[in-house]
């Protein structure tokens, strides 16, 4: 059965091809001090920069530009956007990207007007929020992390090796996202490819975990068949206003919370991908689909009954005549073929990843307790060579 929860989410969403125009509702409700926080300046190429400058301008507002957030943002960039954000007093974060951008500006929204050093309080201590929040808005121009809707904010610490995440309250949680699914039509296909299994891994990571028949497992299993058709179709047609709209939209139900919701959920993969990308940089959805078949299939005697559930309901494997675990096998290879077929990595050496860095990589792999196994370091290693 589903277990107690309490269900929150306050973000407003705009979604569709004229979604920009209702930041004019949304803008008066700050002051005028806007902080705009974006990328490596791909925006500016697109035209979105100007077509969003122009709106802040027209609302009245003095903007202070926080550019260059990385793929992986770091913690020199977040004392950066502090010292801007808190010496301007700003009123909102406006945050126009991908997932890093708006990650980041949580992260800066939390940590302007903390006292302590941000990094040890909420990414090492994870230590609650008790000083002041600066709100974030969301312009999204990249699909895979569920930003715009949650309060994760993933900071890499390259000094000690760490790349972790805080999963903050709803009191973080953006105030509002604009989603247009034709602002993401000019990302490279490597970058569309990787955000796509982010999105899926969002909802295996939340899927793979507990036995019961429970809500969330089947709006799971609804998600992944129309990730996995979109995907597809994405892939050989990227300006499909269909395939793309529809992976915008799920990316953002895979991790607004809603499917978590009275079950415990996994997130290992997440973690090992993590330690991967605080080693090499790697581009996030790239470290998830390196480790997860080797992963996945570690783990899948221990949750054997959730497992040929997938391969039914999401991979439509046939049961007759099979056991259990040729029905799971088949699933799992079904998965595989899909991720090869789509162009995803398949192994860690890909990224970067040499012999020497696999303990290291499995040190900085926080474990979890939520999934069918609790891992060691040592089937940490053992998963990091399968991968290789």
């Amino acid at each position: 059965m589903l277990g107690n929860f309490s269900y929150c989410n306050p973000t407003k969403l705009y979604f569709g091809e004229d979604s920009l125009k209702f930041l004019n509702e949304e803008l008066p409700k700050y002051g005028a001090k806007i902080m705009l926080t974006y990328g490596g300046g791909s925006i500016k190429q697109n035209g979105i920069y100007d077509e969003v400058m122009a709106i802040l301008k027209a609302n009245g507002k003095t903007v202070f530009e926080d550019p260059g957030v990385m793929p992986n943002p770091t913690v020199e960039k977040l004392y950066e956007g502090c010292q801007i954000a808190r010496q301007n007093e700003v009123d909102l974060i406006l945050a126009v990207g991908g997932g890093s951008v708006c990650d980041y500006a949580k992260a800066v929204s939390v940590s302007a007007y903390c006292e302590e050093d941000p990094w040890d309080k909420y990414y090492l201590r994870m230590a609650d929020v008790d000083n002041k929040i600066i709100p974030v808005g969301c312009v999204l121009t990249m699909v895979g992390t569920g930003s715009e809707m949650n309060g994760g904010a993933v900071i890499t610490n390259h000094a000690s090796k760490l790349k972790i995440g805080h999963v903050f309250g709803s009191n973080v949680f953006p105030k509002f996202a604009v989603l247009n699914p034709v602002f993401t039509y000019t990302l490279p296909q490597y970058q569309m490819v990787a955000g796509i299994y982010d999105i899926m891994n969002h909802i295996t990571e939340q899927y793979f975990s507990g036995e019961d028949d429970n809500t969330s497992d089947y709006i799971s299993e609804g998600l992944l068949r129309s990730l996995i058709h979109s995907a597809r179709i994405a892939v050989k047609d990227p300006k499909n206003y269909e395939a793309r709209s529809n992976i915008m939209w799920t990316a953002t139900w895979a991790l607004n919370t809603l499917v978590a919701m009275g079950k415990t959920t996994d997130w290992m993969v997440h973690m090992i991908g993590q330690s991967i990308g605080a080693y090499t940089d790697a581009t996030h959805g790239m470290t998830l689909s390196a480790v997860s078949m080797a992963y996945y299939r570690h783990i899948c005697p221990y949750g054997l009954p959730k497992f040929k559930r997938f391969a039914i309901n999401v991979w439509n494997v046939d049961p007759a005549g099979k056991t259990d675990a040729q029905i799971a096998a088949e699933g799992l290879e079904r998965m595989e073929n899909w991720m090869r077929e789509i162009g995803l990595v398949m192994n860690i050496k890909e990224l970067g990843v040499t012999d020497d860095m696999l303990e290291g990589i499995a040190q900085g792999s926080f474990i979890m307790d939520g999934g069918y196994k609790v891992l060691t370091q040592e089937e940490i290693i053992s998963i990091l060579k399968a991968s290789m």
